[in-house]
């Protein structure tokens, strides 16, 4: 146990490191192997646009530069996509304005200072707890509030960082061998085969535990069953009340649209607790909605009967409003393909993909999801086209067919499918993302490496190679 105790610390809440600590990382990491040599900072992509007579991408930035390259690898991530609230006036405020993903450099001060922040994503659940420490007053805007769970981030010391470096053959050995790639294993456990007590012991050793566990090692029918997903969610909503001084406020924080799990789980660290102090305030957006963005701060309208609307003043406005996700990334940059054919177009109804690494109609590209295998299969596929003298590679429409029809069979039973998030293609802030898709693999990272591996040894002839 004590083993797993030092495992999930540096493996999960380490992941949760100050923005300064993640930064000076980065550093270290481009000096260490002088990767700013080979970086272009500070550049924007426009648009992309295969020429298949040449068999080479054509690559231009908002400035008009033009690159050209044999292949093309898109390692944008599924969340790159900044979004702000769908409502008129986001540029009218005159004071200070941030979106969370899009942080100045310079510090920002809270101090003495009246913060409205909209949103309680993940990213909000952070910020929300370290801008209450100095903030003079923080108003924050609820639409939909989120299951979270305690983070648990402590510092490692010296002996600890020793043990868990002498442990990190076996360790890697064991995130080759989990469903998510987490040192939590599935549970193969049924919750109905257990006492109410033995249930609470679970759940009450998995809360106090730091990392995914409560999410990734629960009982197996938490996730597809919702008689099972209403006992578990009723036990994370008593601890939420526990932690909430103020009883309708803790009622705000608890979802009453979406069972646990069935949504990205965000870590906090006294998220909750930021509620208990005098300076913050909760506003519900069900009882009243954001009309507009104003010169001084938040108009507010009542939607339902005797709420009035109110506007807040403010010194400061932090968007924490969230990414166009998954396709949205793609959506930024306009790719164009053989025949003129564009992914916005192909992708209208949801991802279609072979291997979630290529598509058909744009020969040479790749796009990097699950970052470390995926970089070390590319380098292979890549290296095995130019020992063979290969310079086109191209998903065929039928392996584009069969994997997405495998992507979605998948996850046909889980409860996600029903909630409207980022993980299902919606996004209230954004025109045209209000219709659910699969826009995840909900399979076992076990079974996505073998497929990818099975590709490979039969020598890529599931692609039509050139």
């Amino acid at each position: 146990m004590r083993e797993l105790k030092l495992k999930a610390k540096c493996i999960e809440a380490g992941t949760a490191a100050p923005q300064y600590e993640t930064e000076r990382y980065l550093n270290f990491i481009c000096d260490k192997f002088d990767l700013r040599t080979d970086i272009q900072f500070n550049t924007r992509i426009q648009s992309a646009q295969f020429l298949d007579d040449q068999r080479t991408w054509q690559v231009t930035d908002t400035s008009g530069r033009v690159y050209t390259s044999r292949y093309l690898i898109t390692g944008m991530g599924v969340l790159s996509n900044p979004t702000l609230p769908n409502v008129p006036g986001v540029k009218d405020f005159q004071g200070e304005a941030f979106h969370t993903a899009r942080w100045p450099k310079e510090p920002v001060s809270f101090e003495n200072k009246r913060v409205g922040i909209i949103g309680t994503g993940a990213t909000a659940i952070q910020a929300i707890p370290e801008i209450a420490k100095t903030v003079g007053h923080l108003t924050v805007f609820q639409r939909t509030p989120n299951w979270a769970i305690p983070l648990h981030n402590a510092k490692i010391s010296p002996e600890e960082m020793q043990d868990i470096r002498t442990g990190y053959p076996k360790l890697f050995e064991k995130l080759q061998q989990t469903r998510m790639c987490f040192i939590h294993d599935a549970n193969p456990d049924s919750i109905w085969d257990a006492t109410p007590e033995q249930r609470e012991e679970l759940w009450e050793h998995l809360y106090a535990q730091p990392g995914f566990g409560m999410w990734l090692s629960n009982y197996k029918e938490i996730l597809v069953d919702h008689k099972a997903n209403d006992l578990v969610s009723e036990f994370v909503a008593k601890k939420t009340r526990q932690r909430v001084h103020n009883p309708e406020t803790a009622e705000l924080l608890i979802p009453k649209n979406h069972g646990f799990g069935t949504r990205r789980v965000p870590m906090e660290t006294f998220y909750y607790e930021a509620y208990n102090r005098p300076n913050v305030r909760l506003v519900d957006l069900h009882k009243t909605a954001i009309d507009r963005i104003t010169e001084k701060g938040v108009q507010i309208k009542g939607v339902k009967e005797g709420v009035e609307g109110e506007e807040h003043e403010f010194d400061m406005l932090i968007y924490a409003t969230g990414f166009d996700a998954v396709t949205g990334a793609f959506d930024a940059i306009d790719f164009t393909g053989v025949g003129g054919v564009k992914l916005l177009e192909k992708w209208k109804e949801g991802p279609q993909t072979y291997l979630g690494m290529t598509v058909n109609g744009l020969p040479n590209m790749f796009m990097i999801r699950s970052i470390e295998f995926a970089v070390d299969w590319l380098a292979n596929c890549i290296g095995y086209l130019q020992q063979k003298d290969l310079s086109r590679i191209e998903a065929r429409e039928e392996g584009v067919k069969q994997w997405t029809e495998h992507v979605h069979q998948i996850s046909e039973g889980f409860l996600s499918n029903e909630i409207d998030s980022w993980m299902t293609g919606v996004n209230k802030n954004v025109a045209g993302r209000q219709k659910r898709i699969v826009a995840r693999y909900n399979g076992s990272a076990v079974e996505f490496r073998q497929r990818c591996r099975d590709v490979a040894d039969a020598r890529y002839d599931a692609f039509d190679l050139a």
